[in-house]
């Protein structure tokens, strides 16, 4: 294996129109009891530790608090995911994903993984619907760190295990959408390939410098191109 790739879900894989923040918003309300002031506040790029830790702190609540209440919070979320997706939300690849992922998947030279702010339970019920959770064999997820540059170490560290070889540099790839995905890929010393599939376009993209950025993963080859060269 020459690459450990590291996928993002939310606005690089899929998009599930607003399920998953609509679920996180209503299971803050539900576990804690208070309204959740939520108006201007961007999740893209955070994980779900974090954005339940930065909404309820500045609801009146201590991180003790939070952090005490995250495991139903988890519980009520992945249930409030589920009802959304089977009721009116629909979970869409974004383009070139599938063809990017299922050639990637058939690659001897690449391991893939998911470097994402979602809970591990999350994340499989959103690639799930649309028939992609069987393709990553390693990763870090929101209920590992609430911190997505510690999660950056994580996923490296068990990419390695999985892989029973160490990944330096440049073999270590990280597909993004946000300026924290090129962060995370800045403070390992990796690369990053970005797209602007999520919340993000190319122009508030590329003053942060990443690697690669393209407006989507639809033209595998070049993509390819990015990841081996």
């Amino acid at each position: 294996m020459d690459r450990l790739i590291l996928f993002d879900i939310d606005g690089t894989i899929l998009n599930t129109g607003g399920a998953g923040s609509g679920a996180m918003l209503e299971a803050l309300k539900e576990v804690f009891g208070r309204d959740v002031p939520h108006e201007g506040y961007r999740m893209s790029g955070k994980t779900d530790t974090q954005i339940c830790l930065e909404l309820m702190t500045s609801a009146g609540l201590s991180e003790e608090e939070v952090r005490t209440g995250l495991d139903a919070v988890w519980a009520a979320y992945v249930a409030g995911v589920q009802r959304r997706l089977s009721d009116g939300f629909e979970a869409k690849v974004c383009p070139g994903v599938q063809e990017a992922v299922e050639r990637l998947h058939h690659d001897a030279r690449a391991l893939l993984g998911l470097l994402t702010g979602n809970i591990r339970a999350g994340a499989m019920v959103k690639l799930g619907a649309v028939g992609l959770d069987g393709y990553f064999r390693t990763g870090a997820f929101g209920d590992d760190h609430h911190d997505r540059h510690r999660l950056a170490d994580i996923a490296l560290e068990r990419g390695q295990q999985e892989a029973g070889r160490a990944f330096t540099g440049k073999e270590v790839v990280i597909i993004g959408d946000t300026p924290n995905d090129i962060a995370c890929g800045q403070h390992l010393g990796v690369r990053t390939v970005i797209v602007a599939t999520g919340t993000y376009t190319v122009e508030q993209l590329r003053p942060h410098n990443p690697d690669h950025l393209f407006e989507t993963l639809k033209d595998t080859d070049r993509i390819l191109d990015a990841i081996f060269g």
